[in-house]
């Protein structure tokens, strides 16, 4: 795995005879180990995967090109398998480890100086390998297929709550292991929420609703939102809606190998402004998506000098959120080429009036 020699490296260049991680989503990428607690040690030459009884067995199967190790207790056979390394400087998260796990690790093993380091590990999950790519791909497809499935379910008399129910109901009949994330349904005056969670409102004729959802397949996530018309739709409406439309296709032209996250995030941001909205759009114009829903590398956002490269996948979200009235987002994910990117979403984008 080059992304590993690259940590690695930095660990050499650190002095740090291993890196400890504890979280996660960075002990599944670097595993394939999908358990819900485990401790990863990687050292220069080997790596090593600390589980107890319940996931030796799954350990030994999804993680096969780690050494396993089980413990009863995780820190003193942490330490003995540290001391057995001749392990002298160790690296931990450290924006992962909170303050009581530190002490113990300063407690515990005293003989060990530790060096936070951080995302060293998220950097280089930045760059999607190909098996990633077709379980984010898998993930895009459940979600683009519900979306489809639900449009008959979104009519006057349907609450948000309801229509979400039905939602992830169908995600799962589709395959989805779970929900991505808590699922986003936000009809008229609530559209103004940009992370409004459903509730027992009844959508009505002439209301927009936002529907914010996604799937995970094997670990991976997606991330798609349409927003659709019930009835009929005002002129108004019509405006904000292509609006955030044009915003989003020019934000997802501006995606290339060599921007930053700020220099994307501009273009569809720049747009909303001159329309007169620039205050009505107040968050990032996306982010990485891939084990976790919102990663870091990239993101596309104002404060954002992330480098953009081929491999990395996000999303492309803009949206405009008038309180008292309503709100648009349209939202795809994409993955960044040699050229420019693909988009990996497929479902459709003209105002739909259900």
């Amino acid at each position: 795995m080059t992304a590993l020699t690259d940590i690695r490296a930095q660990m050499q260049a650190a002095d740090l005879d291993a890196l400890v991680v504890s979280s996660k989503p960075n002990r599944t990428w670097l595993t394939g180990f999908h358990g819900s607690a485990g401790t990863v040690v990687i050292t220069p030459a080997a790596l090593y995967l600390l589980v107890d009884f319940r996931y030796i067995e799954q350990a030994k199967v999804q993680a096969p090109a780690a050494h396993t190790v089980m413990y009863k207790n995780l820190y003193p056979t942490l330490r003995e398998q540290l001391t057995s390394l001749g392990v002298k400087r160790a690296g931990f998260e450290s924006s992962h480890v909170v303050h009581k796990m530190w002490q113990r690790l300063q407690n515990e093993m005293p003989d060990i100086t530790w060096v936070g380091v951080d995302t060293w590990i998220e950097a280089a999950r930045g760059c999607k390998r190909p098996e990633e790519l077709a379980a984010l791909e898998k993930a895009v497809v459940i979600a683009d297929q519900a979306f489809a499935a639900i449009l008959p379910a979104i009519k006057p008399g349907i609450t948000e709550s309801d229509l979400a129910l039905e939602l992830e109901f169908t995600l799962r009949r589709l395959g989805a292991e779970r929900m991505a994330f808590d699922i986003i349904t936000a009809s008229g005056v609530r559209g103004a929420l940009p992370h409004g969670a459903p509730t027992d409102k009844v959508i009505e004729r002439g209301d927009l609703v936002t529907l914010d959802f996604g799937a995970v397949w094997q670990g991976y996530h997606s991330d798609i939102t349409r927003t659709v018309a019930v009835g009929n739709v005002s002129d108004k409406q019509r405006e904000i809606y292509e609006l955030v439309l044009a915003a989003q296709l020019a934000g997802i032209a501006a995606v290339a190998p060599g921007k930053t996250g700020r220099e994307v995030d501009a273009v569809a941001r720049e747009m909303i402004a001159a329309a007169g909205y620039g205050e009505r759009f107040g968050h990032g114009l996306g982010h990485g998506v891939g084990l976790e829903i919102h990663e870091e590398y990239p993101r596309l956002a104002a404060t954002s000098e992330v480098e953009l490269k081929p491999g990395m996948v996000c999303s492309v979200e803009p949206g405009v959120y008038i309180p008292g009235w309503g709100g648009v987002r349209i939202e795809d994910m994409v993955v960044v080429t040699e050229s420019g990117c693909r988009v990996l979403t497929t479902s459709p984008k003209e105002l739909l009036i259900v």
